[in-house]
């Protein structure tokens, strides 16, 4: 602290000696009331392009002023430099440090407009006269002269949607006939404001939707990353982990628009996000043009209301992982929060209701895997007698089909599973509504929990203990060697890459959301408890093993799969025949 406050008297002790330096010998026909003026009038602009002119130094002695529009959502703090905003505040949240949630800040945005008359124009460090303005409106104008003048007006209802438009008067004269456009540029670094800022930066990033068809793309969200779309966009959306900011264009944004990610790790800021417009202009002497913001949460119903598939930018995952999300955990979820606020029981009841709905798949995987070890003892028998192993997967599979065993009948089901492991995967990380919601110790779901801070950072695990990442992986091995202790042939030779997948996870899942790692442990703590019910009261070994000898006893016909298989079996045979 020393430090810093020699360095900032040292700074200000600089600053002062420049000032005096200038004011002695730059500036000594200047008194100082002219160089204080307040931009009220084209009259005013005139007298300072003079002084400009005159002098033939660059004066900005103009004063920053700033303007507030709001409603109960989100307040905008627009400046008259650049007529732009500088600061949008969303009222019902908080970064994760308790402050005010701001979606970006002055200094981590920029939005101008440029394009050539006599010469190069860029607005953002223009200024701009606030025309008229009230609590949800504001009407600003930057003055070419006094017969051309370019109006930014803001208007905001009641929810996160701003109404935002562009006048174009007088400017026909100006603009040379050759220039059928004007370039828009918007650039924003996204703050931290989630607890783990490594989780932030994955879903950190920009998407965008097509005109023709509607679809919605994005750039890659691991890199940094540059493409110029040459097709109309309806939107561009800069999206962040569980906030957004969305530009939108009723007309449709003209082809070509340039979007980049940056992405700094020395930076406090998570990524850079920039996109270039191009604004069509057809010389006409008062031209208009539509556009909206929204600046918002990304909260899946509410982009949804906006008919517009912002939900879109929201990480549910591809296809039928995304449908799962879609029509069943998102409503599902949503059902579950109307009766209870403790997210940590929904995640208990949500995890209930779906181990509940799988249990006849859960069920049928277990059936086979018991079959397949009371046949374990014979297979075992098979592989001892024969070295030859593709004489013991014949062996095998004939044994499995006089045994009316399927072996594939404890993977089929578990494929039934697979998209509601997936679905969560992505779901949890993505719900805005767990977010800064605690459970036991975790004080954010949405984000990783721990129990001890390491002081140093191990790679590929990271800086602290994860408890509920712990148990999951516990879970996970335990269940590993209770299936393991079924496998047979192949299956059993590969055990230790059965227990190495948890331990990866281990290292994968410590950073990641602790809803996540919380429902898996509760999905494993309840497959122990139904496969023990399963095995304490509705299956038996002995039964089993009675039931696969009688089976054993019955003539059965070859199906055209197994007449295939054996056929390609003997064509294997042969062909290591002839090799030897």
């Amino acid at each position: 602290m020393k430090n810093k406050d020699n360095s900032s008297l040292v700074g200000f002790v600089l600053i002062a000696i420049v000032l005096i330096f200038f004011n002695i010998f730059i500036f000594p026909k200047f008194k100082p009331e002219e160089k204080e003026v307040t931009l009220q009038s084209s009259s005013d602009i005139s007298k300072i392009d003079q002084l400009k002119k005159n002098e033939g130094v660059l004066v900005d002695t103009i004063s920053e002023k700033l303007y507030t529009i709001e409603n109960e959502k989100i307040k905008l703090v627009i400046s008259n430099i650049g007529g732009k905003i500088n600061e949008v505040i969303l009222k019902e949240y908080k970064s994760y440090l308790g402050e005010e949630l701001k979606l970006f800040t002055s200094d981590s945005t920029s939005f101008s407009l440029d394009f050539l008359t006599n010469q190069n124009i860029k607005t953002d460090n223009k200024k701009f006269v606030a025309i008229d303005s009230s609590l949800n409106f504001l009407k600003m104008r930057y003055y070419l002269s006094n017969d051309s003048y370019i109006n930014y007006i803001y208007s905001i209802g009641n929810e996160y949607k701003v109404d935002f438009n562009i006048e174009f008067l007088g400017l026909d004269e100006l603009v040379p006939r050759n220039v059928n456009y004007m370039n828009l540029e918007w650039k924003m670094k996204t703050p931290q404001t989630e607890k783990s800022k490594k989780n932030q930066e994955m879903y950190t990033g920009i998407y965008y939707q097509f005109k023709a068809d509607n679809e919605v793309d994005n750039l890659s969200l691991t890199k940094n990353s540059e493409k110029d779309i040459k097709s109309n966009l309806n939107w561009v959306a800069f999206k962040q982990q569980f906030f957004s900011a969305i530009f939108i264009s009723k007309s449709g944004f003209s082809k070509p628009t340039s979007l980049k990610i940056t992405k700094n790790e020395n930076s406090n800021y998570v990524k850079e996000l920039s996109a270039k417009f191009e604004i069509p202009f057809k010389h006409n002497s008062t031209e208009n043009h539509s556009f909206q913001f929204y600046f918002g949460p990304n909260h899946y119903p509410t982009l949804k209301n906006y008919e517009s598939s912002f939900e879109e930018i929201i990480p549910l995952g591809w296809s039928l992982f995304r449908w799962v999300n879609k029509y069943i955990i998102i409503n599902l979820f949503d059902f579950l929060s109307k009766y209870f606020n403790n997210y940590g029981l929904i995640i208990l009841l949500l995890t209930i209701i779906i181990k509940l709905a799988l249990a006849p798949f859960t069920y049928k995987a277990y059936l086979s895997q018991a079959k397949m070890k009371v046949l374990k003892p014979e297979i075992d028998k098979i592989s001892k007698k024969n070295k030859d192993p593709m004489k013991v997967q014949q062996a095998t599979m004939n044994l499995y089909r006089k045994a009316g065993v399927n072996p594939m009948g404890g993977c089929l089901p578990m494929l039934f599973q697979f998209p509601i492991l997936i679905a969560m995967f992505r779901f949890f990380p993505a719900s805005i509504e767990l977010r800064q919601k605690s459970f036991l110790w975790a004080d954010d779901l949405s984000a990783y929990d721990s129990i001890l801070e390491l002081g140093f950072n191990i790679p590929f695990y990271g800086d602290h203990v994860s408890l509920f990442t712990l148990l999951m992986t516990i879970s996970t091995l335990l269940y590993t060697r209770m299936n393991t202790s079924m496998a047979t042939g192949q299956m059993a030779q590969m055990k230790w890459m059965m227990y190495l997948m948890p331990i990866m996870f281990l290292g994968f899942f410590n950073n990641y959301a602790a809803a996540l790692s919380y429902y898996y442990f509760l999905a494993n703590m309840f497959t122990f408890g139904q496969q023990y019910l399963m095995k304490k009261f509705f299956i038996n070994d002995n039964v089993l093993l009675e039931e696969i000898e009688k089976n054993k006893r019955k003539p059965r016909k070859k199906s055209s799969f197994q007449k295939r298989l054996e056929k390609i079996q003997k064509q294997q045979e042969m062909k290591m025949k002839k090799r030897r």
